[in-house]
């Protein structure tokens, strides 16, 4: 069995998103290609999120089985376990985490697969401002409808 390798970013201790609002989502990013995988984690850690990263779907099922995360951001064509394959496995175990899935080609099945619920997609190469920008309308929303149906108390 090969080690779980998963790179973990902490959250500066004045984090805030470009928006000025301080944040404390944690996100998994997983993506085969490095580059990616660095710059982008080093983008949103920047933004004040707090991120972990993983380099396949197998390395980031684990990462899913021993930490809570606000939002998934996977790549779909990696080794081993795709991103499709990763979300899959994802709501196969009633996991209700949002993901985001990245790729330079979206799988044609994706169509007859709305059980998936991703959260959106988003294609590759995407800039830094479309990243931050469909994590922060994912967070967001998923924020928005976590605080409806949990009211605070008056």
């Amino acid at each position: 069995m090969q080690a779980h390798k998963t790179s973990h970013a902490r959250q500066p201790a004045s984090a805030q998103s470009r928006s000025g609002i301080a944040t404390s989502n944690r996100i998994l990013l997983v993506d085969d290609d490095i580059d990616i995988r660095l710059l982008s984690a080093d983008l949103l850690f920047h933004s004040g999120y707090q991120v972990d990263t993983a380099g396949d779907g197998e390395s980031g099922w684990e990462a899913l089985q021993t930490r809570n995360y606000d939002l998934l951001i996977t790549d779909n064509q990696m080794l081993k376990v795709s991103g499709l394959e990763l979300v899959k496995k994802l709501r196969s175990a009633r996991m209700a985490l949002p993901v985001i899935l990245a790729s330079g080609a979206m799988p044609e099945e994706l169509n007859r697969l709305p059980w998936l619920q991703l959260a959106a997609t988003l294609w590759k190469p995407f800039s830094p401002d479309e990243l931050l920008g469909t994590v922060n309308e994912v967070l967001r929303a998923t924020n928005g409808a976590h605080e409806q149906t949990n009211p605070t108390p008056s």
